[in-house]
């Protein structure tokens, strides 16, 4: 575990208590059992940065507020320059840049996601929340792993999807996989 990872499920903790909910209560509405929550909340394991966004929508807070722990500023628009985006941390194999983290109550949250290949038949651990999902490979080839399906997209394919279908990505090939990722809740 992160400290980083520490640090969010710190404040998602936070966030629960003063809005005074149950972790039974808030296990419920992200629909994951109440054992799986409380490794979250504890920092034991990773948060999935669905199960963020999800937790933002419920609390009314933006997912920066989450992630980087201040809060947003713009409300008309936000830009973020290449490469300026705010960076999280969040796992070894992925680097998230947030592409609007100072916007306030976003409709959608964007994210570049970077991964590294593997040289082995990994496949990740699937996830699935509400909502729906966009992904736009910018360099190298992505692995998509939804439902019984494995779909391979290379630079310049994109795939929309219902969010509540497990899935999980890798990077396949040679060098990295660079994609925008765009998460929209219910």
């Amino acid at each position: 575990m992160t400290i980083i990872q520490k640090e969010i499920a710190s404040r998602v903790k936070d966030m629960r208590e003063v809005c005074e909910m149950s972790v039974q209560q808030l296990a419920k509405k992200l629909d994951v059992d109440t054992e799986t929550y409380m490794q979250y909340e504890s920092g034991d394991v990773d948060i999935p940065a669905s199960i963020l966004y999800e937790i933002s929508i419920i609390f009314n807070v933006d997912t920066s507020l989450l992630l980087t722990g201040e809060d947003t500023r713009m409300s008309s628009f936000a830009v973020t320059r290449k490469d300026k985006g705010v960076r999280v941390d969040r796992r070894e194999a992925y680097d998230y840049e947030l592409l609007a983290s100072n916007f306030t109550h976003k409709a959608m949250e964007p994210f570049i996601v970077t991964v590294m290949p593997r040289n082995d038949n990994y496949i990740p651990e699937p996830n699935y929340h509400k909502g729906h999902e966009f992904v736009y490979v910018i360099e190298g080839q992505l692995r998509i792993y939804i439902k019984d399906n494995v779909i391979d997209l290379n630079e310049g394919d994109s795939i929309y999807f219902d969010s509540v279908n497990k899935h999980s990505m890798v990077a396949i090939g040679e060098k990295r996989a660079k994609f925008l990722d765009v998460l929209k809740g219910e």
